[in-house]
Formats: C-alpha cells, structure tokens, sequence
C-alpha cells in the first residue's frame, strides 16, 4: 500500500472501509462522539463539579437522587463502551480477515514464482550442462 500525496497518511483497506461506514452512520457518529466525551478529562471535570454544585446547592439531601442519576449515567456509559468494544472487535476480525487473505495471496504468488524459478534452473541446468557430466 502506497499513497501518492506524502501529507496523506496510508490506511489499512479495513480501516478505511470503517471510517466509510462509521462517517454515512447517524448512529455511529452519535456514539464515536459520545465515547470521544465520555472518555476525556473534560467530561470527568463536568462531572466533578456538576456533582459538587448539586450536592451542595441544589439539593438538601442529594444522595437518594444523585444516587440515581449516577446509577443510570453508569448503565448507559457502560453500553457505550460495550458498543466501543463491540466495534473494536469487528474492527480488528476485518482487518485480519483481509490480511488473512492478502498473506495467502502472497504466498500463492511465491509458491508459483519458486515453481517457475525451478523450471528456469532446471532447464538451464540442462542446456548448460550435458546430460553425461553431472
């Protein structure tokens, strides 16, 4: 794999084909930026003090609700790093499925050209060398 333009960096066919699927997703650009904020420091600092003003301003006896909002934040932020992973994983049987395949291209390609480099030698062998003087 080769790329003509130097500022534009190479990508593996199953990359690509990702990021093509991921980029025409609603879906898939909603959680690849979900998962991007979720797991930043300026979503843990939103938190910190979104956390911290409520219990102190906002509430009398915050920890019944917090309790809650915290318990449902952490079901839908554990899903999206499921689907994270579950992507993840496609991701990664894509890219070895073709490289699976391009390595048996590969070695179909050297097994014929070992093949043909026996036939040349061979019949080399036998014009250079008389049938009498091995």
């Amino acid at each position: 794999m080769t790329s003509t333009d130097p500022a534009r960096p190479v990508r593996h066919p199953a990359a690509a084909a990702m990021a093509l699927r991921r980029a025409e997703s609603l879906q898939l650009k909603a959680a690849d930026a979900i998962t991007t904020f979720a797991g930043s420091m300026p979503f843990v600092y939103l938190h910190a003090l979104a956390f911290g003003l409520w219990m102190t301003l906002v509430e009398g006896s915050p920890w019944p609700t917090l309790t809650l909002v915290v318990s449902l934040e952490a079901i839908f932020l554990s899903t999206f790093v499921l689907i994270g992973q579950n992507r993840q994983a496609e991701f990664q049987q894509a890219k070895a499925d073709h490289d699976f395949i391009e390595s048996e291209l590969e070695l179909k390609t050297n097994t014929e050209l070992t093949r043909q480099i026996h036939r040349l030698t061979t019949e080399l062998h036998r014009r250079v060398i008389p049938e009498g003087n091995h």
